[in-house]
């Protein structure tokens, strides 16, 4: 007697396959995926897929990827700094604005005016935006309210575009972002204003999943970030760093030191700080749109990290001020033509590494066992994801193995 045939929900099939199992793509040509209870209980070449009675998605010979994760952003925030960029332009630099009251600041006065259903109406677009290409994770930061209630009601707007949309949500308390006015000259009492309650109050209400803060000469010290941290860690809570952005404070290390999930930025990091994290397992995180809007030209050390192995994570940094992009297949464009990163590289970066950059092991992976989160495209070969400028090939996403 023949065994019965294996149960599954849908079927996707006539479809090549790009697994991201390993650092060749993890190809496999006329492939099949197939899934139960949201995650893939069956992958491999069509010849092979067992028979079945499940629902079937002919693809007509696209690419399907693990669905993108975009892991550092910063979605949520009122207002936008178009006049900033203007200003940029004519010659101001970031940390000029930056301590003129415009920047972070800047935003902070707009996100504290909004109220919560302006904030999820403001972020929807962009989100959407980032979904349409073929992202079905996204990380999103808090640190533009700069005050216990403002940066709570950033969290819960997170949450709330996770409901509102097929997409999961990664939050991140960033309240180390910069020092409020309120608190100007008196830095470490807000400091202690986070660590003390925003912290707690964000922990206590299930609305961060991680803490992340701005280690740099125009905001936290690495002993005040140690501080945070080791806070964090009592809380349970995993730690991230904007790390290395305008000097080399020895935040590669720092995140190192402290068992970051990520350091993120790293353009001014040295060897071995970056040998540190690899050590470690931290992965850096690149923001290649923030390099390009602020005209940088200290790149991250890609050398280095090649070197050490450390894993390399691709992001857009979406913030109103130096990386407004809505677009992360962009950004594999602006990682390869950049940093000059590989399309494996570059791939891996929005997938297999994006996802531990977030602390996530059931993702970013075309596996048995996985989540069932894909992402389908209309190319001839993988590298046309990073080879476009503009355009879009996205020919549909699945989330949790549900249509999206």
């Amino acid at each position: 007697m023949s065994p019965p045939p294996p149960v599954f929900d849908h079927v996707w099939l006539n479809a090549h396959l790009a697994t991201m199992r390993d650092d060749a793509l993890g190809i496999i040509e006329d492939g099949a995926v197939a899934a139960r209870d949201g995650r893939i209980a069956w992958i491999g070449p069509r010849a092979a897929l067992p028979a079945h009675d499940a629902p079937v998605t002919d693809c007509g010979g696209a690419w399907i990827l693990p669905g993108l994760i975009d892991c550092h952003t910063h979605l949520v925030f009122g207002g936008n700094r178009s006049a900033e960029f203007e200003m940029r332009l004519g010659g101001a630099t970031y940390e000029e604005i930056a301590r003129a009251g415009g920047g972070i600041l800047s935003t902070m006065r707009a996100t504290r005016a909004a109220n919560d259903a302006q904030l999820v109406q403001a972020a929807l677009p962009r989100l959407d935006a980032l979904l349409r290409e073929g992202v079905t994770t996204v990380e999103i930061k808090s640190g533009y309210g700069l005050e216990l209630d403002a940066e709570l009601r950033q969290l819960r707007a997170a949450r709330a575009l996770g409901a509102q949309r097929q997409v999961s949500v990664v939050t991140s308390l960033l309240a180390a972002h910069a020092v409020p006015p309120e608190y100007k000259g008196r830095q470490g009492d807000y400091l202690r204003h986070v660590v003390e309650e925003i912290l707690p109050r964000a922990a206590a209400e299930g609305l961060a999943d991680a803490v992340d803060a701005f280690c740099e000469s125009i905001a936290f010290t690495p002993d005040e970030t140690a501080t945070l941290f080791t806070a964090a860690k009592r809380l349970g809570l995993p730690v991230k760093l904007h790390a290395d952005q305008l000097t080399d404070g020895g935040g590669a290390a720092l995140a190192a030191a402290h068992g970051a999930l990520s350091a993120d930025h790293l353009e001014r990091s040295n060897a071995a700080g970056i040998a540190a994290m690899a050590k470690a397992g931290t992965v850096a995180v690149l923001l290649p749109g923030a390099t390009l809007m602020l005209r940088e030209t200290h790149f991250p050390p890609i050398a280095a990290m090649r070197e050490h192995g450390c894993r390399m994570a691709l992001s857009t940094d979406m913030n109103p001020g130096s990386s407004p992009a809505l677009s992360l297949l962009l950004m594999l464009n602006l990682g390869c033509t950049l940093f000059r990163m590989t399309v494996p590289e570059a791939l891996l970066g929005v997938t297999r590494h994006a996802a531990a950059a977030l602390g996530l092991a059931d993702r970013g992976v075309l596996a048995e066992g996985m989540r069932c989160d894909l992402a389908l495209y209309r190319i001839q070969r993988p590298a046309e994801l990073c080879y476009w400028l503009g355009g879009n090939p996205c020919a549909g996403r699945v989330v949790a193995g549900l249509p999206a």
